[in-house]
């Protein structure tokens, strides 16, 4: 979904309406230009699979980015990550150099995890991102067992632990919650709320579609935010981390996004009609900010127009890098594997 900003009356009018920012020059830019990263990222890996460059699942994250650029935003150097399969955008937002994603998604030993986990499976302990999990869900109690370490070690660092609107079926997360509740830890269970799941709507799955409702049951303070503005995003997670820093434990947050593309790259989307997806692609974060930008005139139409074809640039690099990079050796299968030297994988009878 590229990004296009024309000056019809309608784009004036956006940027006349954009009043007063709430924060400061550096953080709109900063949110911009990643946003525009992971947007021409993804956009180049859902061409790069049609391609068949490489192979597995394959979940984007167009159309979410403003909820962790937000997230990453608000939290602190030291504070840990953890998401689901649809990973790209968050190590992006923290830091990481793309290229070492991109070589990842070709299952390159220049990957972030070696060439091993692929699109679903991203890791960077260097900026905290503890990863992204296939298993739905499997995420939620992994993120509160990070919580754990860090009270138990008295860092105060929170974690963010991002999931589906999906994974939030799953009965782990109400063991979970009771848990974190009761044991006041320090993490903030975000929901991605893109509203379909795999390609069900939340009305259809649930009586209760206000999902930040789940936590009370739990007396968890909750509430839903608006997941397509930034400022939103940040104003949430900033709040909900001065309360778990404080020791009063968890918060969740039923942040509202929308991707634009499928659910994974293999998803028809006949489920929806192209005139929703129009009607959230009009509220796109990326756009928005940039209405801000031009409105207190933070960067020309020359800078923003270099910065789209120095970040266009960026993403051929990584797609150079990765394909130029090698495979992983035959002794990598038996490398990062836990195992008990008492008791060998293989068993000779």
């Amino acid at each position: 979904m590229a990004v296009k900003s024309k000056g019809s009356a309608k784009t004036k009018k956006k940027e006349a309406s954009a009043g007063k920012p709430k924060f400061p020059k550096a953080t709109y830019l900063k949110w911009y230009k990643d946003m525009l990263m992971i947007r021409k990222f993804e956009e180049k890996t859902g061409q790069l699979y049609i391609q068949q460059k490489f192979g597995g699942f394959c979940h984007l994250y167009i159309g979410q980015e403003a909820v962790v650029v937000g997230t990453a935003s608000a939290c602190q150097k030291g504070d840990k990550h953890m998401t689901a399969y649809r990973d790209h955008g968050h190590p992006i937002a923290l830091g990481t150099d793309p290229k070492v994603l991109m070589a990842e998604l070709y299952g390159r030993a220049t990957g972030c995890s070696k060439g091993k986990g692929g699109s679903m499976h991203f890791f960077d302990k260097e900026v905290n991102f503890m990863g992204g999990h296939g298993i739905v869900g499997a995420q939620i109690p992994m993120g509160a067992g990070v919580a754990f370490a860090e009270q138990y070690n008295e860092t105060g660092n929170i974690v963010c632990v991002s999931m589906g609107d999906g994974a939030v079926r799953q009965g782990a997360l109400h063991e979970t919650f009771n848990m974190a509740m009761n044991w006041k830890l320090p993490v903030i269970f975000i929901i991605e709320n893109n509203n379909y799941a795999m390609g069900t709507s939340v009305e259809r799955t649930t009586n209760v579609t206000d999902l930040s409702q789940i936590g009370a049951s739990y007396d968890m303070p909750s509430r839903i935010v608006n997941g397509m503005k930034p400022e939103d995003v940040h104003e949430a997670i900033e709040e909900a981390a001065d309360r778990a820093r404080r020791g009063d434990g968890p918060t969740l947050l039923d942040i509202r996004t929308y991707r634009y593309k499928g659910h994974s790259m293999s998803d028809p989307q006949k489920y929806r009609t192209k005139d929703e997806v129009n009607e959230w692609i009009d509220k796109d974060p990326i756009l928005h900010c940039l209405d801000i930008i031009k409105a207190n005139k933070w960067m020309s139409d020359k800078e923003i127009k270099e910065y789209d074809e120095w970040v266009k640039k960026e993403v051929e690099a990584c797609v150079e890098f990765a394909e130029n990079s090698p495979y992983p050796e035959g002794n990598e299968l038996y490398e990062d594997v836990y195992m008990d030297e008492d008791y060998p994988f293989i068993i000779e009878y």
